[in-house]
């Protein structure tokens, strides 16, 4: 069975393009966009991990840290990230794991055998400071990952983690929140003194910009 949401996420010690880490010390006190992809020098691969450092002052005022993994080794990790700054005119500086033994890879369930047997998908894993994995987002091989999404999530994560709100369909920061069910309305005119709209008993939203 693969790892589920609310999983806490497994530890693992491996060599990476900043030398052997140990997953737990490294991610620790921060949330951790950890995502794999099918192998170095590939097309698709290169524009992502080009993003992804495109994006550090982005996951650093949420306090991310990026860490990419894939089956080939430190060597050819480091030989290609020229070539991802090179064409994405960027500069790389995360860590990338390098998973020739596939260890990580069967325990994250990254290996998908209709896609390919040794190769990993395009898997990603938001996991919180207390090494909890909040979501699991798998993409096939052919298709480039969502950041805009990927940081709408984590930005979602971390308000309905501050306040006891939820988040609605294609919510994006400084949209209108919903108030969770399981707070009462007593409570509810306590938290949210900005005031709310109820559309139904179960279904109140507020302005938490306000």
């Amino acid at each position: 069975m693969g790892l589920r949401i609310g999983d806490k996420a497994p530890n693992f010690e491996i060599e990476t393009t900043q030398g052997k880490i140990d997953f737990h010390d490294w991610a620790k006190g921060s949330w951790v966009f950890f995502f794999s992809h099918p192998a170095d020098y590939t097309p698709v691969c290169t524009t992502e991990m080009g993003r992804t450092a495109q994006l550090a002052p982005e996951f650093e005022k949420r306090n991310v840290k990026p860490l990419g993994l894939s089956t080939d080794t430190v060597d050819a990790h480091k030989g290609w990230i020229n070539d991802v700054n090179d064409t994405q005119n960027t500069l790389l500086e995360f860590p990338i794991v390098a998973d020739q033994e596939r260890k990580v890879a069967e325990l994250y369930d990254m290996i998908h055998p209709g896609e390919s047997q040794t190769a990993t998908v395009r898997s990603v894993f938001i996991i919180d400071p207390d090494q909890k994995i909040r979501l699991t987002m798998t993409y096939p091989m052919t298709v480039g990952r969502n950041f805009a999404e990927i940081l709408r999530v984590i930005d979602a994560l971390q308000t309905t983690d501050s306040q006891e709100v939820a988040c609605p369909a294609d919510w994006v920061p400084g949209d209108r929140v919903i108030i969770r069910p399981t707070v009462s309305e007593e409570d509810a005119q306590k938290k949210f003194p900005q005031g709310y709209e109820t559309l139904r008993p179960y279904l109140r939203l507020t302005d938490i910009n306000k």
